[in-house]
């Protein structure tokens, strides 16, 4: 079939569903530009090609599909469908799924601690526990960013995901404990970053249902837009021929059964390609097509189109500390729903209940979430020692605990920005492969002191009156740091001690969760508007170009991010909002490397 008459294809058989694994009684949106890789041609134009189908690129793609013709590329399959992702009460279900079509690609970062990337249409928003909510007004400020298109951006992704959560008995007493210790004022139900403690929002619905990144594409011209699932970009394609710099003008990406496909841009001056693979995903693509510190890439035999050493550089990882709190009642099934908003730049957050103990699922057996020897975030078998016989036995031993002394509660605390950064490399030239990441937790002596502030914030709030009734009288705030501490939450050796300061419990128990970020950064390896630097026609839009995590989480901001758009003054006159060009901003986000940047003050 020539691209023509395959395109016309799409338009016809709307509703006719192509793409990998879908289930006909599953609920989801009517796509009929969504397909399986095996079905695109093996020679293809547009004008815009999006690498990375995800937080960011969902809505990006969705954008531009009103005046251009657009073609979204995701490595991963779909999220309809797979009450692993789509349940509340299956949360930790995808993240344990080591199978190849796992929406969850485990990775383990340098430091030993545990980690996940996203392989599904809706990245991360497909994965995470939820949380909405948008960045400070500083933040914007700082960015240069125009707060009343900011707000319409962040408004047009909330009319589709974002929802006012139930808040059940144990997140009301969390929430009450950290008013009572002085986390002050108590700013009620709001998607707005405001220091206090407040109840944000969720991408949960009210019937426990996950909304994710993906239901954007639901805004996109159907007929302007095709997505592809199952393909994996293997190289962005330069001509350097009679050029000053390189120009960005295609991609090879393979399909699930490895057969090579080439997709071009459009003649046009303002057509590009935009990755929005992640913070992982994007410099490794960049290495892999030329693009990075030179004697790295040489190394991999990689030929070099340009020499840019901070490919890879700034990565970072919020780190989280939780402390597990045993209740003697039952509690609710949660995630993040309360969060307090500290001065000294600490989030206080929590989540509770069987998510983190036990499959909903009558029919599956125990994976007990966080806890699990096979989803690496609690793992007590290292790596290298993962064979099927000491994951089994890890497993027997988790079965052979009496149910109740799982049933509880994570406080958790995540410390704002970081300002510890770290890097990232190529380990193999195949983009299934993971990259090798660093993020030093901990580098800089103010993460460390924040999370100790966070974690005595935590020990005040377990004591208060208002969260007395779900702790055991006899369990004091010392033991449970022990049991913390003792618990397998990370591949890192233990030290710390009732005897030990905090410094000690916060190195020792340092988890992710799941915030990393940089690697492409604004000022380093984009510029203002994303244009990476040195080469024509490419961009990055994603969690990659972030100094600073956005709020206390930063999802909203990369949905919000893939919206956001700058107006051309001479295309003002001429255009209405929802016809124009679309740029992306990220004007002064540079100010953000400043290492003290406070974004709740």
């Amino acid at each position: 079939m020539s691209f023509g008459l395959w395109r016309l294809a799409n338009a016809v058989f709307t509703g006719f569903l192509f793409f990998h694994g879908f289930s006909a009684s599953a609920r989801a949106p009517n796509y009929s530009f969504m397909h399986n890789a095996t079905s695109a041609p093996n020679l293809s134009y547009y004008d815009y090609i999006i690498v990375g189908g995800g937080t960011a690129g969902c809505p990006l793609a969705a954008t531009l599909s009103q005046n251009a013709n657009v073609l979204l590329l995701e490595r991963g399959g779909h999220p309809y469908g797979d009450p692993n992702i789509t349940k509340l009460a299956n949360f930790g279900a995808s993240l344990s799924d080591l199978s190849r079509w796992s929406p969850s690609q485990r990775f383990v970062s340098t430091d030993g601690v545990i980690n996940a990337r996203a392989r599904v249409l809706g990245g991360g928003s497909c994965l995470n526990a939820g949380f909405y909510t948008r960045a400070a007004p500083e933040y914007v400020r700082q960015a240069g960013w125009d707060g009343q298109m900011v707000n319409e951006s962040y408004q047009w992704v909330e009319n589709l995901v974002a929802f006012e959560p139930p808040m059940g008995e144990w997140q009301s007493a969390v929430r009450d404990g950290l008013i009572e210790v002085g986390v002050m004022p108590f700013n009620g139900f709001t998607f707005d970053h405001i220091n206090g403690t407040k109840v944000g929002g969720t991408i949960f619905d009210q019937q426990g249902n996950r909304h994710t990144a993906a239901d954007l594409l639901q805004y996109a011209n159907p007929g302007s837009l095709t997505v592809l699932l199952h393909a994996t970009v293997h190289k962005i394609l330069f001509r350097t021929k009679g050029k000053s710099r390189p120009t960005a003008h295609g991609v090879i990406f393979r399909d699930e059964t490895g057969a090579p496909h080439r997709a071009y841009l459009e003649n046009g001056s303002k057509n590009e390609i935009i990755l929005s693979a992640g913070a992982l995903g994007s410099p490794q693509l960049l290495m892999l097509s030329g693009v990075g510190p030179a004697a790295h890439l040489q190394s991999h035999n990689i030929k070099v189109v340009l020499d840019q050493p901070m490919v890879g550089q700034g990565m970072s990882d919020n780190p989280m500390n939780a402390v597990f709190v045993p209740s003697p009642l039952p509690v609710e099934v949660s995630l993040i729903q309360v969060v307090g908003i500290t001065s000294f730049g600490s989030y206080i957050e929590a989540a509770s209940g069987e998510s983190f103990t036990t499959s909903s699922l009558s029919s599956s057996p125990r994976f007990y979430g966080m806890f699990s020897p096979k989803i690496g975030q609690l793992s007590t078998v290292p790596p290298k020692q993962r064979t099927p016989e000491a994951i089994a036995k890890a497993i027997e031993y988790m079965n052979s605990l009496d149910q109740i002394a799982l049933q509880g509660g994570f406080i958790l605390e995540k410390i704002m920005g970081p300002i510890s950064t770290g890097h990232l490399e190529l380990q193999t030239r195949d983009p299934n492969d993971n990259p090798s990441v660093t993020f030093n937790y901990f580098k800089d002596p103010l993460d460390l002191q924040r999370c100790v502030q966070g974690i005595e914030t935590i020990g005040r709030i377990v004591e208060s009156e208002s969260f007395s009734r779900f702790r055991h009288d006899y369990m004091s705030w010392q033991q449970l740091l022990n049991m913390t501490e003792f618990s397998p939450i990370n591949l890192l050796p233990k030290h710390y001690n009732s005897s030990m300061p905090l410094e000690v419990f916060c190195r020792d128990t340092v988890m992710t969760i799941w915030h990393y970020h940089g690697g492409c950064q604004v000022g380093r390896v984009v510029d203002l508007d994303y244009k990476v630097l040195g080469v024509d026609a490419l961009r990055v839009i994603d969690g990659s170009t972030f100094n600073y995590s956005p709020g206390t989480n930063p999802q909203a901001t990369v949905m919000m991010l893939g919206r956001y758009i700058r107006r051309d003054k001479n295309e003002e006159q001429d255009h209405e909002l929802d016809q124009l060009v679309h740029y992306i901003n990220a004007d002064a986000l540079m100010s953000l490397q400043h290492p003290h940047y406070v974004s709740c003050s």
